[in-house]
């Protein structure tokens, strides 16, 4: 199954826990629009000098919401590097995260950024 759509990000700072390492931190607010209603909430941790175009990339993110019309919720795993111009981006279902009729739910999302607008398609399967 396949769903698509458009969502808006929210990028926070996450506050400095003394004594640990320089890892960037940021908190993540969604809205996804389309054939996935729903809000997401997650953490990312971020290291590297994106600036220079080399930097890697770490996020959970926890979504509620309908995806075509069934409610529920699931989780999203990233994981992303970029160097020298070349991106690699994976976003992963979380096995076993599923509730509700999302229950058995598995699959990767893919995105995209057009004229700043963000897009996401997720091809997935239930059990």
């Amino acid at each position: 199954m396949q769903a698509k759509g458009a969502f808006e990000v929210q990028l926070k700072p996450a506050p400095p826990e003394p004594g640990r390492a320089r890892v960037g931190r940021m908190l993540m607010d969604k809205q996804y629009f389309g054939e996935l209603v729903a809000t997401a909430q997650g953490e990312m941790l971020s290291a590297g000098n994106p600036a220079a175009g080399s930097a890697s990339y770490v996020a959970i993110e926890h979504v509620s919401g309908a995806l075509n019309g069934k409610q529920g919720d699931f989780a999203l795993a990233h994981a992303g590097t970029m160097h020298n111009g070349a991106n690699d981006l994976t976003i992963t279902i979380v096995p076993g995260s599923g509730t509700g009729e999302l229950i058995g739910i598995s699959g990767k999302l893919a995105l995209s950024i057009v004229e700043n607008q963000h897009f996401y398609e997720i091809d997935y399967t239930l059990a």
